[in-house]
């Protein structure tokens, strides 16, 4: 009997160890699996954006699927042959005595896209705030390579952040005060975005059919499509109301992270490739 008991204890006390060890094996192994430091990522709330801060009304319909022809991405632009490059140092300094110029009285603006050529035509007397920033604007070489971020068929095409996000930082604060409205928001005019009044800057839309119901809302036309209306009938429409309504570019993200967003995430969008006042 004694020696069956020291058998006993001998193998209780083996038993006790070997799952003192095996418990702290496991331990370290699982301290190992997980690397130091690594701590669960805290959620930030996202940048509050307005909804959008320039923005014409939503548009009374979405565009239907079968406006795009295809969700391809574009064709590569074709390089502008004889425009000189925008002056990033002026568009950096809107304080400069050249923003200051006020517009012709009237003035034609070719724009140069990745669907075709489009001319506007500005009569300064329709709203003169607005046409002397435009004139500014297009003559500073702001809209080269700006996207047509928010096309609604039916509706409007919208467009006016700059692609490099430093410089739409400096202009999303540079308003204008608004212009009585002489006008009406009719296919083929061109009008200054806004979120509220006096709240222009540099975002544009050039409406598709009868947009009336703005005009008692501020967005006063400053200018017409006199040839190329077609080509704004074709600017890619396929993504529609911009987010969190819709699919399209969110415009909080366009004015942070500029054309790389757009061309990673929305690779169709058509651009502005040149925009120039001509004779």
């Amino acid at each position: 009997m004694k020696r069956f008991e020291k058998i006993t204890r001998f193998d209780w006390m083996t038993f006790i160890l070997v799952g003192i060890l095996s418990v702290v094996t496991v331990t370290v192994a699982l301290a190992e699996d997980e690397p130091a430091g690594t701590q669960p990522a805290e959620t930030q709330p996202a940048e509050t954006q307005p909804d959008q801060d320039e923005a014409p009304a939503t548009a009374p319909q979405e565009p239907d699927d079968d406006q795009a022809d295809s969700d391809q991405p574009q064709a590569d632009a074709p390089q502008s042959a004889s425009q000189d490059a925008p002056d990033y140092a002026l568009l950096l300094d809107p304080s400069h005595e050249s923003w200051a110029r006020q517009a012709p009285d009237t003035f034609n603006v070719k724009f140069t896209t990745t669907q075709g050529d489009v001319v506007i035509q500005v009569t300064r007397a329709w709203a003169p705030l607005g046409a002397d920033r435009f004139y500014n604007l297009v003559d500073h070489g702001f809209y080269d390579g700006c996207k047509f971020f928010r096309v609604i068929g039916g509706f409007m095409a919208q467009f006016g952040i700059n692609g490099n996000p430093e410089v739409s930082a400096i202009w999303r604060d540079q308003r204008i005060n608004d212009d009585p409205n002489t006008q009406s928001n009719t296919r083929g005019r061109i009008t200054f975005a806004m979120g509220g009044p006096n709240t222009r800057t540099s975002q544009l839309f050039i409406t598709f059919g009868d947009n009336s119901f703005l005009d008692n809302q501020g967005f006063s036309p400053f200018g017409e499509v006199i040839q190329g209306m077609e080509v704004i009938d074709k600017l890619y429409a396929h993504y529609g109301e911009g987010a969190p309504r819709g699919r399209g570019p969110e415009q909080g993200r366009v004015q942070q992270e500029g054309n790389p967003y757009l061309e990673a995430e929305f690779p169709n969008l058509d651009s502005i490739i040149t925009a120039r006042v001509v004779e």
